[in-house]
């Protein structure tokens, strides 16, 4: 896993301003990766651990879906929907994922969820703990970390879930949030969907038949995420900072975690390439 962990302290530029809406926001977030996809459109997607092969394609599907559409896909980086969903989002070109880990900073998920990790720090994703490096993992962290899911997201996807589920503790957060829940719904005789068929009885809450009904909590904004142009790595970072509109070059530069000298060089290639543009007030945006 590439880089360094940043502290987030609440009241800083960099903290999620979502997560004070809860009633117990943490002081700090530790983080790694890129700040900038939490200015996307966020929607969790979650689950069962072990959720039948059904479940998990289609997790990934939905997580697909939305990242195509340009939303950020949030989860627990769990074994099962978690993971799915993850892996759906980052399989999707310029596809944004963050991950909200059960432990420290430097760990927090299980060894086979280590990969996904791993690529999501280092391709344009983002990881986020309560806890920093060298934190254990306990199970009482897990309704914590939920919350902050919860959070984050505008709306909250159950792809099934037994009534003992620690994915119900993130609906009960985003109940509590007045977060929007969407629930795939599956066969009655199935225990393992007992908790997740049962939320649809509760008022408000959508039934995800479809990969495309989980679009229905986004709001017109989103578009399309273009195919990105072959570029450089330095030059691929910017765009990316770019992502959601126009930025000056010292967010470009902080975002993109290039140095001065790097950010401003890939911006003048993207712009003698024809791929962006500086506009009269000093922003850069994509053409």
């Amino acid at each position: 896993m590439a880089g360094t962990f940043e502290v987030w302290n609440r009241g800083g530029d960099s903290y999620p301003s979502a997560l004070l809406a809860l009633s117990d926001p943490p002081d700090s977030i530790f983080a790694v990766g890129d700040r900038a996809v939490l200015d996307r459109q966020i929607i969790a997607v979650v689950g069962a651990r072990r959720a039948m092969s059904r479940s998990l394609g289609f997790a990934t599907r939905i997580a697909a879906t939305l990242a195509r559409s340009g939303a950020c896909v949030v989860s627990g980086l769990a074994i099962g929907v978690d993971a799915a969903a993850h892996e759906g989002a980052i399989g999707i070109d310029a596809g944004r994922t963050c991950a909200v880990l059960g432990g420290g900073i430097d760990g927090g998920c299980p060894v086979a969820n280590r990969d996904i990790r791993d690529r999501i720090a280092d391709d344009g994703g983002l990881l986020l703990s309560e806890w920093g490096p060298g934190v254990k993992t306990e199970r009482w962290m897990f309704p914590h970390r939920n919350r902050l899911i919860a959070a984050l997201a505008r709306a909250v996807i159950v792809v099934e879930a037994s009534t003992t589920s620690g994915s119900l503790h993130t609906v009960r957060a985003a109940f509590e949030l007045e977060r929007p829940v969407g629930v795939v719904p599956g066969p009655v005789d199935m225990g393992y969907c007992r908790g997740s068929n049962g939320l649809l009885n509760q008022p408000g809450v959508v039934a995800i038949v479809e990969p495309e009904d989980a679009l229905g909590f986004l709001s017109s904004r989103v578009e399309t995420v273009p195919p990105r142009p072959e570029l450089s790595d330095d030059e691929a970072a910017v765009w990316d900072v770019l992502a959601n509109g126009a930025a000056d070059v010292d967010t470009i530069t902080q975002r993109s975690r290039l140095t001065t000298v790097r950010c401003l060089a890939a911006i003048t290639a993207l712009e003698l390439a024809g791929n962006i543009e500086c506009t009269m007030s000093g922003e850069v945006r994509r053409r």
